[in-house]
């Protein structure tokens, strides 16, 4: 039993907090998938490799295994101790260097939640447009009156959701999931009868795109294998903190098991047949569905598709964004600083990423953001896992990881175990370099796999040495 924690974000969760079954699990990832930068994402891929949508469908399920797999793997510390990221990675990086860990994953957290946010008011901004036909003109950084209106609007309500705690949300994500499927279809369907009832025959041809050689579709394949993975890496590395809130092991396995590639499976057909679809019947190839749907010009479908992914966005945002940000900003000071001050440090930076996003960020490139995000996280997770199956062996002192005096066994060096800055380091550097550096250009597939292997075996060389050290020291 730990005694004196007063913080709900870190403390561990109790047995009687622990009620996710299977289906709660599943619906991380249901939410976690289907939001609208997750349909631009998977839409994007397809469009700029240049592969037949048959690589590009195949790329996606690959992904949705591998990473199914990785999560299992990060996610059991939490289902045995029931621990949050920022804590159980003071188990490998000391008491203060989790710190350091924590706000990397914080600043991808605020980062993303920022996006997301622009994306959920696009669709808030359709709604508005189709009740009144109301359109502004006047832009400020790329987007108009009615758009910042709807950016400051979703940005309150989500404050207004996030507040409520973790079992309402569990109901919120249950209610979020289903509904996306439904307007997709729906959308689908508007298109197929826009089309004459070709569709499906005239988005094969472009799914079988005859410029392609084999060496173009395998490196696209790996290359989108390799983005999806580090889409994914900012959930994978802090899976605990949603992990320790189901019931057992078996419950999270299976969970990931339906949630992930079945989830993946069903959006990302439906996401490229809707994106070949966007090109039979407009003529071209719209990456964004709130623009397919302004394009269909239905009112009804206008009004569910927004009300819809609104939900749907709201949901992954909580998932994959504001509990980790929370989390590792409130591992700072946890004495200091409660949920409700880290949550609001949070969602102020997220309104500055989220403003600049058209005008600039999203300039640079959804790829090179995301595998960059990806790559700087890609070491923490080959450290974690290393350090907990192989340097700790599944057995950690749950009383001495809240214990920040130097007298806890994770106080390392002045609370930093340098042995995982250096891992982290080389691991990061590396994986980065992959994205940017042309000369590397050919591993960014596998960018983010490399830097958690390098990070986790340089870590696990340095531990092992140090072991060695100290048992002939002894």
């Amino acid at each position: 039993m730990v005694e004196n924690i007063n913080n709900d974000s870190l403390s561990p969760t109790k047995e009687s907090e622990k009620k996710w079954k299977w289906f709660e699990v599943s619906n991380i990832w249901a939410n976690d998938i289907q939001s609208l930068f997750g349909y631009t994402l998977v839409s994007s891929l397809f469009i700029s490799y240049g592969v037949t949508g048959w690589t590009a469908f195949t790329a996606l399920i690959v992904a949705g295994l591998i990473v199914t797999f990785l999560v299992n793997v990060s996610g059991k510390a939490g289902v045995d101790y029931g621990i949050p990221y920022p804590v159980l990675a003071r188990s490998s990086m000391g008491i203060n260097g989790a710190k350091l860990s924590g706000i990397i994953r914080a600043i991808v957290a605020v980062f993303w939640f920022g996006v997301q946010t622009y994306f959920a008011s696009t669709a808030l901004h359709l709604l508005i447009t189709a009740l009144t036909g109301i359109e502004s003109q006047a832009k400020f950084l790329g987007i108009d009156a009615i758009g910042w209106f709807s950016f400051f609007v979703v940005w309150a309500l989500q404050m207004v959701i996030f507040s409520k705690g973790m079992n309402w949300v569990s109901k919120f994500l249950n209610f979020a999931a289903p509904f996306v499927y439904i307007i997709m279809i729906g959308l689908l369907l508007v298109l197929w009868n826009k089309s004459g009832g070709e569709l499906f025959s005239v988005a094969n041809n472009i799914f079988s795109n005859e410029e392609t050689s084999f060496a173009t579709e395998v490196n696209g394949f790996f290359a989108i294998v390799g983005t999806m993975i580090a889409y994914f890496a900012a959930v994978m590395i802090n899976y605990s903190d949603f992990s320790r809130y189901a019931k057992d092991n078996k419950s999270m396995v299976v969970g990931n098991l339906v949630g992930l590639p079945v989830n993946m499976v069903i959006f990302s057909a439906l996401a490229l047949l809707i994106t070949a679809g966007s090109v039979v019947v407009f003529g071209e190839k719209l990456t964004n569905p709130m623009d397919i749907v302004q394009k269909a010009d239905s009112t009804i479908l206008s009004l569910v598709a927004a009300i819809t992914f609104f939900t749907a966005t709201v949901g992954i945002n909580l998932v994959a964004n504001f509990i980790p940000a929370v989390n590792g900003i409130t591992n700072l000071a946890p004495n200091k600083l409660s949920f409700k001050k880290s949550g609001f440090v949070t969602s102020a930076f997220a309104l500055v990423i989220g403003g600049f996003w058209v005008s600039f960020i999203s300039e640079v490139g959804i790829s090179p953001i995301v595998n960059t995000l990806g790559a700087t996280l890609a070491p923490l997770y080959g450290i974690l896992v290393i350090d907990y199956y192989f340097v700790k062996k599944q057995d950690l002192d749950v009383k001495a990881l809240y214990d920040e005096s130097e007298n806890s066994k994770y106080f390392y060096t002045n609370g930093w175990n340098m042995n995982t800055v250096i891992a982290f380091a080389i691991g990061a550097i590396f994986s980065i370099c992959t994205v940017w550096v042309d000369s590397l250009s050919s591993l960014s597939g596998y960018g983010w796999m490399i830097g958690a292997v390098l990070g986790g075996l340089v870590y696990f060389i340095l531990a092992k040495n140090e072991a060695n050290i100290q048992l002939a020291y002894n």
